[in-house]
């Protein structure tokens, strides 16, 4: 029971790990954790002896094939683990998961863990293709040569990668699993040629399908899997699921047609930004305060997420106002901008300006701002606008940005879906 709903998890909700998806890699969960899950349930159908005789070899030899063909996909040029700086494929990772709310010890290790993958650009990846080499060959020939250093080598490596490039996979996402790093560490450590003679453990667990609350349980269980083969096959292949927790946490966006308040204030480079003053660009309108630390970097990250996805030459600027009466300094938004490493976004441009003149943005687009001289930050509204390119609000778009990074992403792709409608792809 437990490898027939791996299996199904894995093919249907997983989609089979995107074994074959653009981008995959072994450090950010490919090829899914429930096909180990798969693995393991299956062993328990072996009798003891034959299990004695074949788990170890077969399951090191699988973890090798995983390992060996990882390489590929680790060196493929799509998968973004070549590039240096901002542009590094484990870079951009850390940096989103970082923002994530969890322990400060260890937003620090996956935070640098990041800075350093973007220092050594290639190089890194050299380290992990030569870890996972070595360790791919080392545990194919394990059994046969009595070797346990390939198997320490797994679990170090997998625990390392699983902090550093999967956050630990609890803070992130929403938590189904421990992602696969854990799951191969746990399987390849139980399969160390050390344990292979070990005598077996002594007391087995009762037949549990031998009375009648055994098979009820069992009737229960499989017209759970039943329903939930229906519900996932439903959700794949008739609901359009990307925007689903955005929607559920605020709601739909406001469509308009009126002419967009115009302001002129000063961006990060001390230069006058006015908007609409790039003609033929669509505006994505958002309000910060530079001191913030709670949902501001994650409003910052979205617009980030989605300028990244969206195609170079994009007609599009991405404008963030700055929300709060007593720091609104250009120190203040340059170091925002620095400790959040958005310098890189294409078109970014956060404006700030007298007390006088962003009260004046803040009122008409409704953005009521609330800050006394001793607060460490201001109480703002968090919305965002589409502005096209004819000056024209097209969008108003409610955003309490959630801690966790799979609702982010939802957000990214409502922000996606609306500026498509402005043509801006």
């Amino acid at each position: 029971m437990s490898a027939l709903w791996a299996s199904l998890i894995w093919l249907i909700g997983n989609g089979a790990g995107g074994i074959f998806a653009s981008g995959a890699s072994i450090l950010f969960g490919w090829p899914g954790a429930t096909l180990f899950y798969f693995v393991a349930g299956c062993w328990l159908f072996v009798e003891p002896e034959k299990f004695r005789k074949y788990f170890s070899t077969f399951t090191l030899r699988l973890l090798s094939a995983v390992f060996l063909i990882a390489i590929i996909f680790q060196s493929l040029p799509d998968a973004g683990f070549w590039h240096g700086g901002n542009q590094n494929a484990l870079t951009v990772m850390t940096k989103e998961m970082a923002t994530i709310a969890q322990p400060h010890a260890l937003s620090w290790i996956v935070r640098h863990g990041g800075v350093l993958s973007g220092r050594l650009g290639g190089g890194f990846n050299l380290i992990v293709i030569f870890w996972l080499f070595v360790t791919g060959v080392g545990l194919w020939l394990a059994t046969q040569r009595r070797w346990n250093w390939p198997v320490y080598s797994l679990v170090i490596g997998c625990l390392i990668f699983w902090v550093i490039a999967e956050d630990t996979a609890v803070f992130g996402g929403i938590a189904t699993d421990f992602n696969s790093l854990l799951p191969i560490a746990v399987l390849g450590f139980c399969a160390a040629p050390r344990f292979q003679n070990a005598p077996a453990l002594k007391g087995r667990l009762r037949v549990e399908l031998t009375n009648g609350i055994g098979s009820v349980l069992a009737t229960f269980a499989t017209a759970m899997i039943a329903t939930s083969i229906i519900s996932m096959f439903v959700a794949t292949t008739i609901s359009a699921t990307e925007n689903t927790f955005y929607l559920a946490g605020n709601g739909s966006p406001s469509p308009l047609n009126t002419k967009a308040p115009t302001f002129t204030l000063t961006d990060q480079f001390n230069k006058s930004y006015t908007l609409g003053e790039h003609k033929g660009r669509v505006t994505l309108i958002t309000f910060l305060d530079p001191v913030c630390w709670t949902d501001c970097p994650l409003l910052a990250n979205q617009v980030a997420q989605v300028r990244s996805q969206l195609a170079r030459d994009a007609k599009i600027d991405i404008v963030a106002v700055a929300a709060n009466p007593y720091h609104e300094t250009l120190g203040n938004v340059r170091h925002f901008i620095a400790i959040h490493d958005i310098e890189h976004v294409k078109n970014f441009y956060f404006v700030t300006g007298t007390r006088a003149k962003t009260s004046k943005v803040w009122a008409e687009y409704g953005i009521g701002v609330t800050a006394t001289p001793t607060d460490a930050m201001s109480i703002h509204d968090d919305y965002m606008y589409i502005v096209s390119s004819s000056g024209k609000l097209k969008w108003i778009i409610p955003d309490d940005p959630p801690d966790e990074k799979s609702l982010n992403i939802s957000t990214v792709a409502e922000l996606k879906t609306l500026l498509a409608t402005q043509g801006i792809h």
